[in-house]
């Protein structure tokens, strides 16, 4: 091996050792060693990166590129971003060099067959045309949301707010909430429009102004999710900040170190109470206002404020001040319910772990399954029933996932890799499951180990 691979001398944090050049020549081993937080580089494409410093200015966040600190991120690069070419084009200054010949392209224990495949087909399905969205579809998509929203306010308005009236108008306001939810989710993942700017500009609309919520809290957490899903330390969605534990690894090591900060053993219980009721109108609520005030967000909290008083000019009228408080809540209330069971069922079930270096397809299809496609499970989930797809292409417009979804398991079988669908009841139902199966765990660890 040449260049800087073999040497091992004092270095600053994250620069090259004594003796290397700008270009070095490194080993896996070489570039697992720089996965700390000052210190990073990553390999794409068998190229060598130092983004130690870049890291801070990435945009999507610091924390989804620095979970591929020591590692390839050749698959992830190709699936977060669009355009492969004006990417490349900040990856120029952070190069140091390149894999020795001798290496392989992948790291650890990816398989290299399953990667060659996987490529091979994302490279057949953008021929076939499924990263092109349909202008329409999002239109009329949008156009629903705005429709509802103003048949409630009308409705209210004109026939006044008694009790079911207001309960009608509270349903359809959740139903449009929960819509935008999906459709924010399309632009955060740059998946309508061509041109990236313009997917992010859209975003700041859709998720500020039609649901009071930041685009980069969205972005910096979601992209967190795809980069290492159900993966301990590195998906916020699994950091459950003790109130529950998942999968079959947490719950005993909580049991064994007798963690007891809630009744582990009834969690599926609780779940109920804390879990679809909490998360959207108090957890997220906090969070988001707390994000943009403490890193001086102020472009996201102007959307966001928008969205307030555009809500509060409709309804203050109609309901007086803690009216609309309280109107705002109890839709909150309905969409959170809405949104953690659409959500979980499609990985709260799954494999839960720490990180384990799988390549891009297994480490999807560990961790995400599909529920039946049906016009009512499209519409009810945004089409997340197919999240294995959206997972494995999460630029791809979700009106295309059921064209590419025979392909993916048809590799899927290829490989040996499980592809799970599942009726929506028993999505919903597995949720319970998984948390009171991981719950016995945590009991069984705290009792008896």
């Amino acid at each position: 091996m040449g260049g800087g691979g073999q040497l091992a001398e004092a270095r600053e944090p994250g620069g090259p050792r004594c003796g290397e050049t700008a270009q070095g020549i490194y080993t896996w081993e070489e570039v697992q060693s720089h996965s700390s937080r000052n210190d990073q580089w990553l390999v794409i494409d068998r190229k060598v990166y130092n983004i130690t410093q870049w890291a801070k200015r990435h945009p999507g966040g610091f924390r989804v590129i620095s979970h591929y600190a020591g590692e390839d991120a050749s698959e992830a690069f190709s699936a977060f971003h669009p355009n492969l070419k004006f990417a490349q084009k900040f990856l120029k200054p952070l190069l140091i060099g390149e894999l020795a010949a001798t290496e392989p392209s992948h790291d650890r224990n990816k398989n290299a067959a399953i990667i060659q495949d996987f490529n091979t087909l994302r490279t057949q399905v953008k021929k076939q045309g499924l990263f092109e969205a349909r202008p329409l579809f999002f239109c009329l998509h949008l156009g629903h949301i705005l429709l509802l929203e103003a048949l409630a306010w009308l409705i209210l308005w004109h026939w006044g707010t008694s009790w079911s009236l207001t309960l009608l108008c509270s349903v359809m306001l959740a139903v449009a909430q929960s819509q935008a939810s999906w459709l924010q989710h399309d632009f955060g993942h740059l998946s309508v429009f061509k041109k990236s700017s313009w997917n992010h500009i859209v975003h700041k609309f859709a998720i500020g102004h039609l649901k009071g919520a930041s685009a980069n809290w969205w972005n910096h957490r979601h992209f967190q999710h795809h980069a290492k899903p159900n993966t301990f330390m590195k998906d916020p969605d699994v950091n459950m900040l003790h109130v529950f534990v998942l999968g079959d690894t947490q719950p005993v090591e909580f049991g064994i170190k007798k963690i007891k900060r809630m009744p582990y053993n009834h969690q599926h219980q609780y779940f109920f109470l804390v879990g679809p009721p909490l998360l959207i109108p108090v957890y997220f609520h906090v969070q988001i206002i707390r994000t943009m005030l403490s890193r001086h967000d102020w472009v996201d909290l102007a959307w966001s404020m928008s969205y307030y008083l555009r809500y509060f000019c409709c309804y203050v009228p109609l309901f007086g001040v803690l009216g609309s408080l309280a109107f705002i809540s109890f839709v909150r209330f309905l969409e959170s319910h809405w949104f953690v069971w659409v959500t979980q069922m499609n990985h709260l079930p799954m494999d839960i772990d720490y990180e384990k270096h799988q390549d891009w397809l297994t480490m999807q299809l560990q961790s995400t399954c599909n529920i039946e496609q049906s016009f009512f499970n499209d519409w009810f989930s945004g089409h997340l029933n197919f999240q294995i797809e959206h997972h494995l292409f999460p630029t791809m417009p979700r009106h295309n996932y059921h064209l590419v979804a025979p392909q993916v398991r048809a590799l899927c079988e290829k490989h040996g890799i499980p592809y799970q669908m599942k009726t929506l009841w028993r999505g919903i139902t597995d949720v319970v499951r998984s948390l009171k199966s991981s719950g016995d765990l945590w009991l069984d660890a705290y009792l008896h180990k």
